[in-house]
């Protein structure tokens, strides 16, 4: 805002004038003011510079002392109590003020205050203070995604099998959440829309006898492609209770260097962890290991019911110094490995912003390291942590290399449902290197692509090799994949070009009836070797799109709302009005609100796309 120079230039001017628009002409940067003609009752037009086009219909809002003005109570002003004036243009103003603002605004502050209006000031200031850091944080970016390209559509006849690892993270959501919601432009590799399906739960029933979960599957109508079609898999881990869950032994990795100071990273950290100690019982233990310049334990395991020590020595931890992330990492493992309990729940819980600048600090050298670390059948949770240096890619690699799964932390209300509400889900494992392979019928499906999963694709030999990781499935946890498909019936601009292929068959002979797809699926014990397989066949149907479960209608609009992220070339409708009230007619019983939030959170978005 303008500062005491303005205010002397203006005081200055009043010498010569008591008029308040003759005493700002050119005093205040951005303002185009026509002196004063000499006529009597003339008034002097006042303009905004750098908006549309200069004529005087283009009136600027005035807001003194936080309270907006007409024109007429500007001019009243006396130049001599006034300590500030300064200028608001563009995203700026109607961020603030709406279409009000689309011409701009003159903000002027005066010397003395009433309680009232020095309030209204002040809310005014934080705003802007929150719109302009929003800015710094803009310009100074260096938050690190990993490049991935959508997965394209394949013709049936060429490959009918799609193989994929599950993937449980959440961290893309809320990661985009907090782009939007801070007014920041969402980069596009921070899109990964299966972590955005699966920030949500859905109404799947629990698995019978003794299957590790459930298989639900459904098909209808896509919402964005007309003509084509969804296939929706989902699986629903078994609910263990609290009382027969095994004992644990976490590390809590905590990143102190320098780069964590802020007050959405380690004071949130700090919050963050007391939510997850409210959640463990006497029998669990907890051990601290930190690290900047280097690494060290600052609390041994400690059994949880000695809870007013862990929460001493979380409060003592403060930032500073270079990152030793590496360091960290082998040091966590090794207090984990030597505190193993047989059959139990061992856990590393690394909480960091990923910039890792010391040692084993490169993605590739962080991968290899945690690959090896999983080996000793202790699992890994990262938490994320705050912006402008976020490295999302390896906090990414680290969860999907280490057996274990990714959040990313924006707020303390993230944190209770992570931490707090699916604590059991996303800290006890109930099944591990959970694959997919799923095979179309060319009868039905001309060509088909998964949404998402695009770092999660396995090859097909990789479903039945033993040796190949995948993801875990916690307990009472969901997981949700979609498939676009192109009906055989149907041409569409988006097929693969076809090669002629002499030797490979074209149509198939056999007639499977009403078979749509096979699905099958491998996975493991968690401290077992060995994978098992379930098989589930999908049935071709004719469903009308309101016909569909509120879970399909959901899932459906937030993939769509994750494709116009990416601003993918693969839809044609991203008419945001539309996943909104789709979003709206999947909203259900939504107990805790998340889906609300999440039409919120669209309708935010497509405020700033005007």
């Amino acid at each position: 805002m303008g500062g005491r120079g303005d205010y002397n230039n203006i005081r200055n001017e009043f010498k010569q004038s008591n008029n308040i628009s003759q005493a700002l002409v050119g005093t205040v940067s951005g303002l185009q003011i026509t002196p004063n003609s000499g006529i009597p009752g003339s008034s002097n037009p006042i303009i905004i510079r750098g908006l549309s086009s200069l004529n005087t219909t283009n009136q600027p809002l005035y807001v003194i002392n936080g309270v907006i003005q007409s024109d007429a109570e500007f001019r009243k002003l006396n130049p001599n109590t006034i300590e500030s004036v300064s200028i608001l243009k563009d995203a700026s103003a109607t961020a603030i003020y709406g279409n009000r603002a689309s011409n701009g605004v003159i903000v002027v502050k005066t010397k003395k205050l009433s309680r009232k209006e020095r309030k209204a000031f002040e809310k005014l200031q934080k705003v802007q203070d929150s719109i302009n850091l929003s800015k710094q944080i803009q310009k100074q970016n260096n938050e690190e995604y990993d490049a991935f390209v959508e997965n394209p559509f394949e013709l049936t006849k060429n490959q009918s099998v799609s193989t994929f690892s599950i993937d449980v993270d959440k961290a893309a959501y809320s990661n985009i959440r907090r782009m939007i919601n801070n007014g920041e432009t969402v980069n596009k590799n921070a899109v990964r829309i299966e972590e955005m399906i699966n920030y949500f739960k859905y109404d799947y029933p629990q698995p019978k006898n003794d299957q590790p979960f459930s298989i639900n599957t459904e098909y209808n109508d896509s919402p964005w492609n007309n003509k084509h079609k969804l296939l929706k898999i989902g699986l629903q881990g078994k609910e263990i209770p609290v009382s027969k869950l095994p004992n644990s032994n976490f590390v809590f990795l905590i990143d102190v260097s320098g780069s964590m100071e802020s007050a959405n990273k380690l004071p949130l950290l700090k919050s963050s962890f007391k939510v997850l100690l409210d959640q463990l019982r006497p029998t669990d233990r907890v051990g601290i290991v930190v690290y900047a310049g280097s690494a060290g334990m600052v609390l041994p395991p400690t059994s949880a019911k000695e809870k007013v020590k862990i929460i001493e020595a979380l409060d003592k931890l403060q930032a500073g110094g270079s990152t030793a992330g590496g360091e960290g990492i082998e040091l966590a493992y090794k207090l984990a490995q030597e505190n193993f309990i047989k059959n139990g729940n061992n856990r590393v819980i690394i909480a960091t912003d990923g910039d890792f600048n010391v040692g084993a600090s490169s993605t590739g050298d962080l991968q290899t390291l945690v690959e090896e670390k999983r080996k000793s059948g202790v699992f890994l949770t990262c938490l994320g942590f705050g912006m402008g240096n976020f490295k999302d890619n390896r906090m990414e690699t680290l969860a999907n290399k280490g057996n274990g799964n990714y959040a990313y932390i924006d707020n303390l209300q993230e944190a209770n449902k992570f931490l707090g509400k699916e604590f059991a889900g996303n800290m006890y494992a109930i099944a591990k290197d959970v694959k997919i392979q799923i095979e179309f019928n060319p009868k039905y499906v001309k060509s088909y692509r998964l949404i998402g999963y695009e770092n999660r694709k396995l090859k097909n030999e990789d479903f039945t090799n033993d040796k190949i990781d995948a993801g875990e499935l916690g307990s009472g946890h969901t997981v949700t994949a979609l498939y676009e498909i192109i009906p055989s019936n149907v041409n569409s601009e988006f097929l693969p070009k076809e090669n002629d292929l002499k030797y490979t068959k074209s149509t198939s002979d056999e007639n499977f009836n009403d078979e749509l797809a096979t699905v099958k699926f491998r996975y493991k014990k968690p401290d077992g070797d060995t994978s098992s397989e379930i098989i589930h066949v999908v049935k071709n149907t004719e469903s009308s799109f309101s016909s569909a479960s509120p879970d399909f209608k959901f899932a459906s609009s937030v993939a769509w709302f994750g494709l116009v992220l990416r601003n993918s070339d693969l839809i044609k409708n991203k008419d945001l009005k539309e996943i909104e009230n789709l979003a709206k007619k999947g909203r259900g019983k939504d107990d805790e609100g998340y889906r609300a939030e999440f039409v919120r959170l669209i309708e935010t978005y497509r405020s700033t796309q005007k």
